[in-house]
């Protein structure tokens, strides 16, 4: 069976420093991660799809973390072709005059090309270091299935490189039956995409059922969003302050496992991001998957 890498969504969120999961003398940023990362190996960075990530911050990631530590990294906005904020871009590539979201299609081509060329660049330290462990793409809900959409898939994939990403999709359109299920699954392995794996809650919109599957030869991700009644709430900590219980996690330890048997790595990231939720959920699955 291959390494299950067990995380959080989340080192730096307001709610989980006032939760007192962090011991009294992690008072700096520094001291923060270095205990996360000696509870965890595996941390998501979800910061990083509101504002580039920059190569500093990259450097003192890799720095203050153990050798076998990883790095997942939530990719730009705009490259998950979500609305993004004028004022994220870079400041040199910011269109004049434009206040309102954009999206790809409203700047020049050279403009994105340099914003991708810009977010992965920071991330050279952590890559060097041997601590990046994927880029994880999310799409939005009207990101449904269509050839269009599976030849960005690729390009993605292609840009990137040499780090690899994971494709998460908010559109049940992917999975609407089982034959298009298939097909989205056959897709991602034709091109050793990573699928990832997701709980969340079902009945909305962006519900995608928790398909469990590995679609690339080295690497399997799952997330857990939890299961939360206000979903659809513009309140984060109302989306996901969901803290599951250890009769909901038990049948995913098992789930877990069977990925691993088909792959080397498999990352395990909740991100039900509200006090401590995560961290203690994370610790309980982690325990059940010694």
């Amino acid at each position: 069976m291959g390494e299950i890498l067990v995380g959080t969504a989340s080192w730096t969120d307001k709610t989980l420093l006032e939760s007192g999961w962090y011991p009294a003398d992690a008072t700096s940023a520094e001291d923060r991660l270095r205990f996360y990362a000696g509870q965890f190996p595996l941390v998501e960075v979800d910061s990083t799809y509101y504002t580039p990530p920059n190569e500093r911050n990259s450097e003192l990631w890799a720095a203050r973390t153990p050798p076998y530590f990883r790095f997942n990294v939530k990719a730009f906005s705009l490259l998950t072709q979500h609305p993004t904020r004028v004022s994220a871009l870079y400041k040199d590539l910011r269109p004049e005059g434009v206040t309102k979201n954009v999206y790809p299609k409203d700047l020049e081509d050279k403009v994105v090309d340099e914003v991708w060329e810009r977010f992965l660049s920071a991330l050279t330290p952590l890559h060097e270091a041997g601590k990046l462990g994927a880029l994880l793409f999310q799409f939005p809900q009207w990101f449904t299935i269509r050839r269009s959409n599976k030849d960005y898939l690729l390009e993605c994939k292609e840009r990137a490189a040499p780090y690899r990403i994971c494709v998460e999709f908010r559109s049940r359109t992917w999975f609407s039956d089982e034959e298009t299920t298939e097909e989205t699954l056959d897709f991602l392995r034709s091109y050793g995409l990573p699928y990832v794996v997701v709980d969340m809650p079902q009945g909305h919109a962006s519900s995608v059922p928790p398909v469990v599957a590995a679609t690339a030869s080295d690497l399997a991700v799952v997330r857990f969003h939890g299961h939360s009644d206000k979903w659809n709430s513009r309140d984060i900590y109302e989306r996901f302050g969901y803290l599951y219980d250890e009769d909901e996690l038990r049948p995913w330890a098992a789930k877990v496992r069977q990925l691993a048997e088909q792959v080397p790595e498999t990352h395990v990231l909740l991100n039900n991001c509200y006090r401590n939720y995560a961290q203690t959920n994370a610790r309980q699955l982690a325990e059940m998957l010694v």
